[in-house]
């Protein structure tokens, strides 16, 4: 370290799920720069999501609190300021923190925290996806047909994005290089999220044939649960996909993520070629993970490991080098993060988050007994979805449906459904275990009921079901360039 402030750089993409890097043991993938990454710093294996979905996670991390406990429920209830972000604690102590891309907030008119806000993406028409908020009755879900249809070779608004954002930021850290005052990036990518359309030179590392299948994606295998089945009634794009689509998916997915990578790689490089990779702590993470067909799903939504799970590593002064850390860890540590490596000072409500930070958890030795917890109130969802994570279990729990027990030490793949096998001694023990620890986090009946009565209010605030349906209908999120083209021909 030169003695300089410290300085912080967070790099999130969109939907990149846990296992899909080298670092994590996939044996497709190329990610060379996430590996060099994980390399020169710690990998945090048991990483998750606040919730998996988009605008709730985000609320959540800015937040660095649980969904439930801000009210930003689901995508068409986005953070809008009024709660205190990590970002505007650091920036009223003097730290210059500047977003550059997604946010998926409300609207750059609200003070969400940052100094400054480049080419940032926020919720369409400062609502984002209503349909998701007529879960006691949904309508068909007629966009999930474009996930199969959008599989293929080329430039896509989100590559091209992509590709803007890194460069504003590569010229952003230019301007750095010789700034004393600290300062935090919180740099958003949105590969690899679909539309699966891929630069051909990323999407040529990757020949179909050679694709793995996705896990227990025959009928068989899929798993039997009553609410699992609404949710994937609702997002049925599993039925768009034969074999060979399948695989050209697979290898669209996988070339989204080496494309990202590279945005990656330059960012890192900038940070390097400006003088700055000593002084700042560099954190990747992705918002959540995509089934890519297994169990039958595609997307997110569920909480099976691939969209629960994320990304993580860490690297930077203070962070140990070529380290993996088994500890349960989620996004709601950033906040706890940020405050600890830009030396800002805690207030009441910033000691009564949840999170702990990156840089400490590294430096401790493994504490499996964490709990981690996720929770799901969106589109698809005809309850509230609440997931508990500790030692080698994940208890999900489905508010008047059966709940889900899984070893994941045993069963990785999440393939067995422990939770019928209540009569034996050890998994009856991790039941209990598992709903005493939500219980401590919160009621689930409680914050169900609470939800609904929320989304029912937001609902009418919109204009009803039919508004809902008609006025707010994407399958993805428009780029800024997108969304001003719809407000001018308007």
């Amino acid at each position: 370290m030169s003695g300089k402030p410290e300085n912080l750089l967070i790099i999130i993409s969109d939907e990149h799920r846990k296992d899909a890097m080298g670092c994590a043991g996939h044996p497709i993938v190329k990610t060379p720069n996430l590996d060099a990454l994980a390399a020169r710093g710690t990998l945090y294996e048991n990483a998750y999501t606040p919730s998996p979905m988009c605008v709730p996670t985000r609320a959540a991390l800015a937040c660095g609190d649980h969904v439930h406990r801000i009210g930003h429920w689901d995508s068409a209830t986005p953070y809008d300021g009024k709660r205190r972000s990590w970002m505007k604690q650091l920036r009223e102590q003097g730290v210059d923190v500047t977003s550059i891309g997604k946010l998926h907030f409300r609207s750059d008119d609200d003070d969400n925290g940052f100094t400054e806000e480049i080419l940032p993406m926020h919720v369409v028409g400062g609502v984002g996806w209503a349909i998701g908020l007529l879960r006691e009755d949904p309508p068909d879900y007629d966009a999930a047909a474009e996930l199969a249809k959008d599989v293929g070779v080329g430039n896509s608004t989100y590559t091209d994005y992509d590709l803007a954002i890194t460069e504003a930021t590569e010229s952003w850290l230019t301007e750095r290089r010789n700034d004393d005052q600290p300062w935090a990036a919180f740099v958003s990518l949105v590969s690899p999220h679909y539309p699966l359309t891929t630069p051909r030179e990323y999407f040529e590392q990757y020949d179909p044939a050679h694709m793995d299948m996705p896990v227990a994606h025959q009928e068989n295998l899929r798993p039997d649960h009553s609410e699992l089945r609404n949710v994937a009634g609702f997002f049925d794009y599993d039925r768009y996909f034969d074999e060979q689509k399948i695989r050209e998916a697979k290898a669209a997915y996988y070339g989204l993520t080496s494309f990202m990578d590279n945005c990656v790689g330059r960012i890192l490089a900038a940070l390097e070629a400006n003088n700055l990779s000593e002084d700042t702590v560099v954190v990747y993470v992705s918002d959540h993970g995509d089934m890519m067909g297994d169990q039958g799903f595609w997307t997110k939504q569920v909480m099976y490991e691939a969209s629960a799970g994320i990304p993580m590593i860490a690297a930077g002064p203070g962070i140990p080098r070529g380290h993996r850390v088994k500890t349960g860890t989620s996004l709601l540590d950033i906040a706890a993060t940020a405050m600890d490596v830009c030396g800002g000072e805690h207030d009441q409500h910033s000691r009564n988050l949840p999170g702990i930070s990156l840089r400490q958890i590294a430096n401790q030795a493994d504490d499996r007994d964490r709990t981690i917890f996720s929770e799901y109130h969106d589109g698809g969802s005809t309850t509230g979805t609440f997931m508990i994570r500790w030692q080698d279990w994940k208890y999900v729990h489905y508010v008047g449906h059966e709940p889900q027990l899984f070893d994941l030490e045993a069963d990785p793949q999440e393939l067995n459904n422990l939770a019928a096998s209540g009569a034996d001694q050890r998994i009856a023990a991790a039941l209990w275990e598992g709903k005493r620890r939500l219980r401590e986090i919160c009621d689930p009946e409680v914050e169900n009921a609470r939800c609904f009565t929320d989304q029912k209010r937001r609902i009418e605030e919109l204009g009803g079901r039919e508004a809902c349906i008609n006025a707010y209908v994407f399958n993805h999120t428009p780029t800024p360039d997108e969304q001003r083209k719809m407000r001018s021909s308007n």
